[in-house]
């Protein structure tokens, strides 16, 4: 485990992990005013991975501001007082960088992957972007158009949709139930000095992680990364506390049926899961590898192999700070979704009864082993590892850590949890060509 950030003296630097032949080795330093800059070295590879996480998502939004997190991601591309957005996209073009940004619900990334002798441009043109961003009227007003056919183009694909309208339907009009993306009444709502007021009052140093991965120098981070924030780096403020615990947003069954005129089905049979601090989460990881995980699993077996009712059936876990998702998917024809929904259904009720059995229990702990680790061989995956750790979590487990947390779990984990989650399920969306029909649980 990390040592708290807030404890760290600002101006220092700590080993979080020591790494093995300086491969692997985590370190951070908590500059004055907040900033926190972890990086982990991959001497191996000739490539780095630079981000900067902002602590605030789409559930930070009120009503009236929805979609304004994502609306930024944006706008911080157009343009600051040094670069125009040409000059932004075309810095990294030049050298086969990738620059790219994504919000979540609670967090919000701006990143660039590039050559490691080309890591200085990119802290220089992701902190340039993240820290002087004009938001100007011009550029809001275009980015609006973008968005509103980023909502146009993901209401035209049920499989995307039907997982918005699932969260709708689980957390009701509350932060964490809304889009994204926003709406297209608020996205026409949002004013320029609105977004602008929202980037000034969570755009601020304490509330940032710089995480950096790949072959490169802790120290020299440090240093051009000072060099980027110059003038912003003062006073005795500490790091924003990680968003961790509280009450959570309860959730709601029932039944979420949106008429569209499409030749799949898709639905979304869920529930609440667990937050991302619970402990039980390894134990429910290995429970969503068996269940609907893999080609091995029971869903892709019943549905897909067995029947041949689907192409895509799978389900899946998102945690937050003080609640989770679970959730199964398929889409199917729409005369099959009975037959689909039902065999979900019994499958999730059979687990929730009686757990796994030995076997399964092991092939879960090894599909859920072999995913973290090959998801870990590229230097954009360790970044994100290492910066969503510090920013969210406040802590960093090392990977075999993380494997033995893995190992760890038991059969009767497995039971405890599957009771808890999966017997809760029940809330359904579906989309498709069904008029005015209604369905059950």
């Amino acid at each position: 485990m990390t040592l708290s950030a807030r404890a760290q003296e600002p101006g220092t630097t700590h080993t979080v992990h020591p790494g093995e032949d300086g491969a692997g080795v985590v370190r951070r330093t908590v500059l004055p005013g907040g900033l926190r800059i972890i990086t982990e070295t991959m001497p191996t590879v000739r490539s780095a991975a630079f981000g900067i996480w902002v602590g605030v998502g789409s559930r930070d939004e009120d009503a009236a501001d929805a979609g304004a997190s994502h609306y930024l991601e944006h706008t911080l591309f157009k343009g600051t007082r040094r670069r125009s957005a040409l000059e932004i996209s075309a810095a990294l073009d030049a050298v086969g960088g990738d620059l790219n940004a994504f919000t979540a619900k609670e967090y919000t990334c701006f990143y660039a992957r590039v050559l490691d002798s080309d890591l200085p441009l990119a802290v220089d043109v992701v902190c340039d972007m993240v820290l002087d961003s004009l938001n100007r009227p011009e550029d809001v007003e275009a980015e609006r158009g973008v968005i509103l056919e980023e909502i146009a183009m993901r209401d035209d694909d049920p499989g995307d949709l039907v997982h918005d309208e699932f969260s709708l339907a689980l957390y009701g009009d509350a932060p964490l139930g809304r889009p994204i993306l926003g709406t297209v009444e608020t996205i026409n709502a949002l004013s320029r000095d609105v977004i602008d007021r929202y980037y000034r009052e969570h755009y601020r140093v304490p509330n940032l992680v710089v995480s950096v991965a790949g072959n490169i120098d802790h120290d020299e981070v440090v240093r051009r990364v000072g060099e980027a924030f110059a003038g912003r780096l003062d006073g005795d403020e500490p790091p924003a506390p990680p968003r961790i615990g509280g009450e959570g947003v309860p959730g709601r069954p029932g039944v979420r049926v949106i008429d569209k005129d499409t030749e799949q089905a898709n639905l979304v049979l869920g529930g609440v899961g667990v937050s991302r601090t619970d402990d039980r989460r390894w134990a429910l990881g290995v429970v969503n590898a068996v269940l609907g995980g893999g080609m091995s699993s029971r869903l892709f077996q019943e549905v897909r192999e067995k029947r041949g009712l689907a192409y895509s059936v799978y389900s899946y876990t998102a945690q937050y700070a003080d609640t989770g998702t679970f959730g199964v998917y398929a889409g199917c024809q729409p005369g099959k979704v009975d037959e689909v929904l039902s065999i979900c259904r019994d499958e999730v009720a059979r687990l929730a009864e009686h757990g796994l059995d030995e076997e399964e229990l092991e092939r879960g702990k090894g599909q859920l082993r072999g995913s973290m680790v090959l998801g870990l061989e590229d230097t954009g995956s360790r970044m994100s590892r290492i910066g969503k750790s510090e920013l969210v979590y406040d802590s960093l487990l090392s990977i075999d850590e993380v494997l033995a947390k893995i190992e760890a779990v038991t059969l009767d984990d497995v039971r405890e949890v599957a009771r808890d989650v999966l017997g809760r399920v029940g809330t359904l969306t579906v989309i498709g060509p069904f008029g005015d029909r209604e369905f059950t649980l």
